[in-house]
């Protein structure tokens, strides 16, 4: 699994590489969080479903 995904980050509006702080398995499948190095903003994802903003 890698430890780094690109996206865009919503407070610093530019393209960030997010970096993967933890990861656990779930009946759901993985959860994953991560964190944007420049202003920390971090999300959730499981199973590819992610919290960001549309």
């Amino acid at each position: 699994m890698a430890l780094e995904r690109s996206t865009t980050c919503p407070r610093c509006e530019e393209e960030q590489s997010f970096y993967r702080t933890a990861a656990t398995t779930l009946h759901l499948g993985e959860k994953q969080k991560w964190r944007c190095p420049e202003c920390e903003y971090g999300f959730i994802a499981i199973n590819g479903i992610d919290t960001l903003p549309a």
